[in-house]
């Protein structure tokens, strides 16, 4: 008997356990994330890790940026998380510490870290994941981990992201280190980048029209007076 989830059992749960309806531009979005998480914890190869779960707050965190009304993201990022049975608060915990150890590092360390060429003890549990990961031939590499490392690039020196030289030079660096695809971190990353671009956009396309609505209603509210 197959009793591995489904992803039509992960919707279920999150529109269950979120019941406002989610805004239109964002609700791609939210799926998207859902199913790619969902997937990856029904993969026998995948195994739980920090880096990870870098990559799952902060492309969330990005990618909803600016959803209205705020106040609602807790709940979705919550009904998420139990979707694909989840710990939220573990989610945001290992993120912010990760952050934290990223912030207080120059980023050489930090690449070489990462890049298993000199071990720190900033901290273990991320030390332990960096050595199990390099040592597993079956190791599920996705995009949020490739988020996730690049979010601890930026955290330690934003710059370092923005060079196009230096930072193919650190991810072709922590991948060999690693033994994942350097072709993959950087294609994966490319295409993270461009929809950051294309959502701020269409985020200023968005603010534009209820702008240029709301000016509208006032002119008519004017002429009725």
């Amino acid at each position: 008997m197959n009793n591995v989830r489904t992803v039509s059992d992960t919707k279920r749960t999150f529109y269950s356990l979120h019941t406002r309806p989610v805004n239109t531009i964002y609700r791609r979005v939210v799926e998207e994330l859902m199913v790619e998480m969902h997937l990856l914890s029904v993969n026998v190869d995948f195994s739980y890790n920090s880096i990870y779960t870098l990559g799952v707050v902060t492309a969330f965190d990005r990618f909803m940026q600016g959803y209205q009304p705020e106040s609602d993201k807790a709940s979705i990022f919550y009904a998420m998380s139990q979707a694909v049975e989840a710990n939220e608060d573990q989610y945001h915990q290992d993120a912010a510490r990760l952050l934290n150890v990223a912030k207080s590092l120059p980023v050489n360390d930090l690449v070489a870290w990462l890049s298993q060429t000199n071990r720190l003890e900033n901290d273990t549990q991320l030390q332990a994941e960096l050595d199990a990961i390099a040592h597993n031939p079956k190791f599920k590499y996705n995009r949020l981990f490739a988020i996730g490392i690049f979010t601890l690039l930026e955290a330690s020196d934003p710059e370092v992201v923005k060079d196009e030289k230096g930072r193919t030079e650190a991810l072709n660096s922590i991948a060999r280190g690693l033994n994942i695809s350097d072709d993959k971190l950087n294609k994966d990353l490319e295409l993270y980048r461009s929809n950051l671009d294309k959502m701020t956009q269409a985020m200023a396309v968005m603010a534009d029209m209820l702008q240029a609505d709301r000016k509208k209603r006032e002119e008519r509210a004017k002429a009725k007076q």
